[in-house]
């Protein structure tokens, strides 16, 4: 079933739009409701990567916002569902368990191919992705994450505010902003102090690097890297006693309740510009159809605000250029449907992965297919 993922009519079933790097799907069905996707392109080479994986018995989200270029969400995106398979196939059903070994084996496999490439892409050291996985097995919600990509769930109110909907997070932001992961981050390294530091207006790891856990960034997990000749001739090594960064996800279970209406899963890129409840909100109070890309409307439209520009002004500034004015934006909705009989009636097989780069998918108008 995960070969799926890779089969290039699945990938282009987006569509195009007015921004030439925007890329987006309306609405499609998943096992307990539905679900729609967009992704909006800033960097010069797209650094999120996405997919949505269905089956009458399960769906599967994953969010992979890069940093330092796209191999390691790429990476991701090929690698980390294959494995959800595999150890689910072998323990008979999915767990937190099975989704921290994936996670866990994609992390080796990235570093093992760090290692192998150094010689001729000393820059793949340096190269990272945030993680954000999502699970729907039966009436059971699992979330996972390494960064600050983030899931959040939309709720009616309880005590009879049944026309108010709750925003309720449900990953961890691993990021040094938060003083409670900046205390976590010095507290496991006593003896490397100042770990945390205040630099350009925000802290960062060794003065480089937001977020605390990720898959890659070999460079600041593997001291030994940081010794290579190779490397150090490509930048600046970073004297580390031990590994800074972990790949150890945060993962949420929790059965999913009749008040339960939808999870928003999206990259930073969208809450730099919206709060949980404002994105709930939008969702709440829209049509299904199109939904995802009107969350990522509403945050373009607070990036032209703040640098106090009209929207479709925005949209004219080619990428690369438009890294200034905003991140790369992932948005994936997915909707709960509480039906009577089984919350495993309506999904069919597939998969869809938005191109891994929106510029080229609109000039050739083909997607890119992934290497490997």
């Amino acid at each position: 079933m995960m070969r799926l993922c890779y089969r290039p009519l699945e990938r282009c079933l987006g569509r195009r739009s007015g921004d030439g790097l925007l890329w987006h799907t309306d609405l499609k069905p998943h096992a307990s409701g539905d679900f729609s996707m967009a992704v909006v392109q800033a960097n010069s080479s797209l650094e999120d990567q996405s997919q949505v994986l269905t089956s009458p018995s399960a769906t599967y989200v994953g969010v992979y916002d890069g940093h330092g270029g796209p191999e390691a969400a790429r990476f991701v995106n090929r690698h980390l569902f294959p494995y959800l398979h595999k150890f689910q196939k072998e323990q008979g059903c999915l767990s937190s368990e099975v989704i921290k070994r994936a996670f866990n084996a994609t992390e080796e496999d990235f570093i093992r191919l760090v290692k192998q490439s150094l010689p001729l892409m000393p820059k793949i050291a340096s190269v990272g992705s945030c993680c954000l996985v999502g699970a729907i097995s039966g009436s059971e919600l699992y979330v996972a994450n390494l960064g600050d990509s983030r899931a959040v769930l939309g709720r009616r109110g309880f005590d009879g505010e049944r026309n108010k909907v709750v925003a309720e997070r449900l990953s961890t932001d691993h990021n040094v902003s938060y003083e409670k992961v900046r205390k976590e981050v010095e507290s496991l390294h006593p003896d490397d102090s100042p770990i945390v530091i205040y630099c350009r207006g925000v802290w960062r790891i060794k003065g480089i690097i937001q977020v605390s856990r990720s898959i890659g960034d070999a460079y600041l997990k593997k001291p030994e890297l940081n010794r290579d000749p190779v490397f150090q001739q490509y930048g600046n090594p970073v004297p580390l006693k031990r590994a800074v960064m972990t790949a150890e996800p945060s993962i949420v279970t929790r059965k999913i309740r009749p008040h339960d209406l939808f999870v928003i899963f999206a990259s930073d890129g969208l809450w730099e510009h919206l709060s949980d409840e404002a994105a709930v909100e939008i969702v709440f109070k829209s049509p299904r159809a199109g939904i995802a890309k009107r969350l990522v409307g509403a945050a373009l439209k607070e990036a032209a605000k703040k640098r106090e520009m009209r929207y479709k002004d925005i949209k004219k500034i080619e990428k690369g250029i438009r890294r200034h004015f905003h991140d790369d934006i992932t948005v994936i909705v997915i909707y709960l449907d509480h039906q009577k009989n089984s919350f495993q009636s309506k999904g069919t097989i597939g998969c869809i992965t938005p191109p891994v780069d929106i510029s080229s998918y609109h000039s050739d108008g083909v997607a890119d297919e992934p290497s490997g």
